[in-house]
């Protein structure tokens, strides 16, 4: 869930203990605090100051970087009103929860200067200071970064591109010619920020698409090479269990053709003898719906032509070595269904 402001049952010492010290003006006036007071303490001199609207931090000094993140985000949260409503409900996303998720990639969080902040569609609110607010028609989904509600990776690295193709940043090369695959890199890795559940690739391309980021020139190069190195990866990971488990060699890539020329697919590995493809994720091949529709073609011709088309994932393949080597083992002693004969090329 999105983070909500909390009811009034949480005492103003334990609410800014849990919220580092960062208020609202709705929380104070639920336990009992004056609007008039609270006006007194933001006085020049005073104990207290105003961070943003409505938003006010419970001592003197700087606000550390997390403070500036939850007065961002309970900017957005409240509804000025009342503490819990059907509307009220926000998450940090773009560069600021890359940033708090730990991505080496992005800039660390003293650096951000701007905060995403995504909300329901049906929010009245407006950008204030730094924070800048993005609406969706989504449900908000959130993972608990410290304490504070974060866009799920997909959808922040998304909002962080879009954020740099919209700023220029990206155009002024203020990030480094490294940074687009260091971040996508990081988003699937499994191994990545201790702060971020890694994501599939399928997950990113699906909320690159929806953010209509693939059009652009160095954000699809950049995920077109994220792929194909993650295609590599599961490739030889079934090359490997293949001659693991003595199974014949297969041609990898090869374009398949009728006699008379005509196109059939390009499967990732084929067994000419036996009539048997396998086919590896497709969402590591296939950025948009025309690619998908072009791959899933060439599989329909396969079968209607007798191979035998075997589907697997990596992640099957890394978690049940032993149920694909027994599939594969299987596929290849019955072969294809009245085969027509077919060209090869090899890739």
């Amino acid at each position: 869930m999105s983070y909500q402001t909390p009811s009034a049952a949480l005492s103003l010492e334990e609410l800014s203990r849990r919220q580092q010290n960062v208020i609202t003006a709705s929380q104070l006036r639920a336990r009992g605090v004056p609007s008039r007071v609270v006006s007194e303490h933001c006085r020049r001199g005073g104990p207290w100051q105003r961070l943003l609207p409505r938003v006010y931090l419970l001592q003197t000094g700087t606000p550390t970087p997390e403070q500036r993140m939850w007065a961002a985000l309970l900017y957005a949260a409240q509804n000025g009103r009342e503490e819990t409503s059907a509307g009220a409900g926000a998450v940090i996303t773009g560069a600021a929860a890359l940033a708090l998720y730990g991505f080496a990639g992005v800039p660390r969080l003293p650096a951000v200067t701007g905060v995403q902040v995504l909300v329901p569609r049906q929010r009245r609110l407006r950008d204030a200071g730094e924070v800048r607010i993005q609406r969706t028609a989504r449900e908000l989904r959130a993972t608990d970064v410290h304490g504070l509600a974060c866009a799920p990776v997909p959808r922040a690295v998304a909002d962080a591109l879009r954020e740099w193709t919209d700023g220029g940043v990206l155009d002024a090369g203020l990030l480094g010619a490294g940074v687009l695959r260091s971040v996508l890199r990081e988003a699937v890795a499994p191994d990545g920020p201790a702060g971020a559940p890694a994501c599939t690739p399928a997950e990113l391309v699906a909320e690159l698409r929806e953010a209509e980021l693939l059009g652009e020139p160095r954000i699809r190069a950049a995920v077109d090479e994220l792929l194909a190195a993650e295609r590599d990866a599961v490739l030889g990971a079934l090359l490997d269990l293949a001659a693991a488990e003595l199974l014949p060699l297969p041609l990898v890539g090869p374009e398949l053709r009728m006699r008379g020329g005509t196109f059939v697919a390009v499967p990732d590995v084929y067994w000419p003898e036996q009539g048997v493809a396998v086919e590896l994720d497709s969402a590591l091949r296939c950025v948009s719906e025309g690619e998908e529709a072009w791959v899933r073609a060439g599989q329909h011709r396969m079968e209607y032509l007798g191979v035998r088309v075997v589907h697997l994932t990596g992640a099957r393949l890394a978690a049940d070595e032993a149920g694909v080597a027994e599939q594969l083992r299987e596929a290849l002693a019955d072969g294809g269904t009245d085969l027509v004969e077919l060209l090869l090329t090899e890739g």
